[in-house]
């Protein structure tokens, strides 16, 4: 029985499942509560952003900022201007000190790959920098930053050691299956996580015959795992669900959980019963996930010994320019940050009879025409 897959449970909506939501008696969906879409709404750690506004660079509810670092240049972007950078337990934001209209948002979620390496800086000449390879919407980005200040390692310990941090505490932001979840049939804790209830005699109706197992609803998540073997379990965070319903089954009235399409669109039932039971748990879950919602706790555990200051005391509101400007050809600033990562030097220039001029020798397949169209 405990062979059995969370995902034969998947795609189940309406009157159509084949288990867990097939006709019952008239009166279908005694209760549906389509929770308050968090992750609809969370992008900070999910996105790359360019020239994003004011209040897109404030701190969201939940998020910390961890590091504030002063002089520091975005080399690949805006070589010879001198930034700041800040980081939060959700991204990294730089914007120039001059313009601070000129910024960009990086989220940990989008991080392929941290590096240092030996960068050509407009401040600081050949000097050691924070590579980073980011991937968005399936576009590769490479970003590039460089610490003004000589020797200091700043930089490169905060960034380094805060995705590490983001990497390792997905459990709270991601849907889980078959995870190290139980420990002597009990819940093994994440630091800021409280149990608020525990629920014996949960059936899991994910087969035919269904599993006995038990609920935990803590402060960040639900788990459920079966009696008979600890290691058929899963952990859905309050961030990845997207409803809750009381539901007639064939097993009779079921706790049903519908997650997010970004967590897989898992729609997984449970039977609790006395019905009271089962109703008393919807009620705790939804007014656990209001909590969850106004602050959410996204487990980026990270501290510096020196606090930085509020966030808002770091970014400068942009101030309208009192000048008008001549719009130019419209240009996209995510252009500069387009990752090439075969390219090591720049290559030779070579003379274009097309524009009449010296350009770099353009890659194998690659044309003028072919560049221009995608500029356009």
């Amino acid at each position: 029985g405990c062979s059995s897959s969370f995902r034969e449970c998947r795609g189940c909506r309406g009157d159509e499942g084949r288990v867990l939501l097939s006709s019952g008696p008239s009166g279908g969906t005694t209760s549906t509560t389509t929770m308050v879409p968090v992750l609809d709404a969370l992008w900070e750690d999910r996105d790359v952003r360019f020239d994003i506004s004011f209040q897109q660079m404030k701190v969201r509810s939940g998020e910390a900022l961890i590091d504030c670092l002063d002089s520091i240049e975005d080399t690949k972007g805006n070589n010879g201007d001198k930034g700041r950078l800040l980081v939060t337990n959700l991204r990294i934001i730089w914007h120039s000190l001059a313009i601070p209209r000129v910024n960009l948002s990086v989220g940990y979620n989008c991080i392929i790959n941290i590096t240092t390496r030996t960068a050509n800086s407009k401040l600081r000449g050949q000097t050691e920098a924070l590579y980073i390879l980011t991937k968005c919407n399936n576009t590769r980005f490479e970003f590039i930053f460089t610490s003004v200040v000589p020797g200091s390692p700043r930089l490169f310990t905060t960034v380094i050691a805060v995705h590490r941090a983001y990497e390792t505490s997905k459990i709270y932001r991601d849907l889980k299956l078959r995870g190290a979840l139980i420990q002597n049939k009990q819940l093994r804790l994440l630091p800021q996580e409280q149990v608020y209830d525990k629920i014996n005699g949960v059936w899991n109706l994910s087969s035919d015959q269904g599993n006995l197992g038990t609920f935990f609803i803590t402060n960040v998540r639900i788990v459920w795992h079966a009696n008979m073997n600890d290691s058929f379990n899963v952990s859905i965070p309050y961030l990845q669900i997207r409803s809750i319903k009381i539901r007639d089954s064939k097993f009779g009235l079921a706790l049903v959980i519908e997650s997010s399409q970004q967590s897989g669109g898992y729609v997984l039932g449970f039977k609790i019963d006395p019905v009271e039971k089962l109703q008393e748990a919807v009620k705790e879950i939804n007014s656990l996930h209001k909590v969850y919602s106004t602050c959410p706790i996204f487990g980026v555990q990270y501290e510096m010994e020196e606090k930085p200051q509020p966030l808002e005391d770091l970014t400068v509101e942009q101030v309208q320019d009192d000048v008008e400007i001549e719009p130019e050809e419209p240009t996209d600033a995510f252009v500069a940050y387009f990752a090439d990562t075969n390219k090591q030097h720049d290559r030779e220039p070579v003379y274009s009879e097309e524009l009449g001029l010296a350009v770099e020798k353009l890659k194998d397949g690659f044309t003028l025409q072919g560049l221009w169209e995608v500029m356009s």
